[in-house]
């Protein structure tokens, strides 16, 4: 037996008062319908309609066993709504994590952004640089920056990121500018400590012999590391060193004359920042439509401009 069809059908009889009516509001014959009842009735064990000739009357349990039909179908079509592409109405809890410094600027402020237009989504977001095990701890979907490892995760690129080496004017003034990635030896750099997650080093695009460029991977060192990329930024901006940044991070200070770009005839190819999570084929409508927003938001270049 269809439990929901049979519910269907009881629901409609009862409401409409008769077996024909209801069946031919749903295109099957009475008989069709009488069958469903009759089903229904055994399967719960008592009587629900006392059908005659000329009318139907709901029993007592029938009419007990009514509100909650009512409320079951109810409850069923709001949750078809909530998960269909047509669905106006996003629910739940949603588990986002993205890294530390590049989420505090461009994801934490569209968190409560992303909740006053859907007010029934509650949100966690975890801000950590390590690679969260999404499947293993739960997470809906991840924001992820730069090179992604193999992984059964889908990913979806939604902006462009470059790496530049930085440093401030009166760095540069004191100890003169590099002119080429080998150069840097002579520098103070400011690196990533060894435990944190860049693990090859700075990338530059270089000639080769054949008139093309590749990509190779060098690691500067100087007095001075950190785990922590904000703390990184912040000595940088204070005159310690050149640094490796990304766009995102240092766009700002670059437009407004407080840090320059250094040996830009070697940047890298950008690499891409994206949305992961584990799969596409039923995905809550809470997920999609965060990571609709996500694509929106940054797509436009006003966006990370002042970030």
């Amino acid at each position: 037996m269809d439990k929901l069809k049979a519910f269907e059908s009881f629901v409609s009889v009862a409401t409409r008062g008769s077996l024909t009516a209801a069946a031919k509001a749903e295109g099957v014959a009475p008989a069709i319908m009488g069958r469903r009842l009759d089903a229904l009735e055994a399967h719960l064990g008592v009587k629900l309609l006392v059908r005659t000739t000329r009318r139907i009357s709901l029993t007592h349990e029938g009419s007990a066993f009514l509100e909650d039909c009512q409320r079951v179908l109810a409850d069923v079509a709001n949750a078809e709504a909530s998960v269909s592409e047509g669905g106006v109405k996003a629910t739940g809890h949603l588990r986002i994590t993205a890294p530390a410094g590049f989420g505090r600027r461009h994801v934490a402020p569209l968190v409560p952004r992303f909740r006053e237009l859907h007010p029934d989504v509650t949100i966690s977001l975890n801000l950590s640089d390590r690679v969260v095990d999404m499947a293993g701890e739960g997470y809906d979907c991840a924001v992820r920056v730069g090179d992604l490892p193999d992984s059964s995760l889908v990913s979806v690129r939604i902006a462009d990121n470059r790496r530049l080496c930085v440093a401030t004017p009166a760095y540069l003034q004191r100890h003169g500018t590099p002119r080429h990635p080998s150069d840097l030896l002579q520098f103070d750099c400011l690196t990533l400590s060894s435990e944190a997650s860049q693990i090859r080093g700075w990338a530059f695009r270089m000639p080769t012999e054949g008139g093309g460029t590749e990509v190779v991977y060098l690691k500067p060192g100087g007095p001075l590391d950190c785990s922590d990329g904000q703390v990184l930024h912040d000595w940088c901006l204070s005159g310690y060193g050149i640094a490796w940044r990304s766009t995102w991070e240092v766009e700002a200070e670059i437009a407004a004359g407080r840090l320059v770009e250094v040996l830009a005839d070697f940047a890298a190819p950008p690499n891409g920042i994206y949305v992961v999570f584990p799969q596409r084929k039923h995905m809550p409508l809470r997920v999609r439509l965060w990571i609709e927003y996500l694509k929106q938001q940054y797509a436009q270049p006003a966006f990370w401009q002042g970030r």
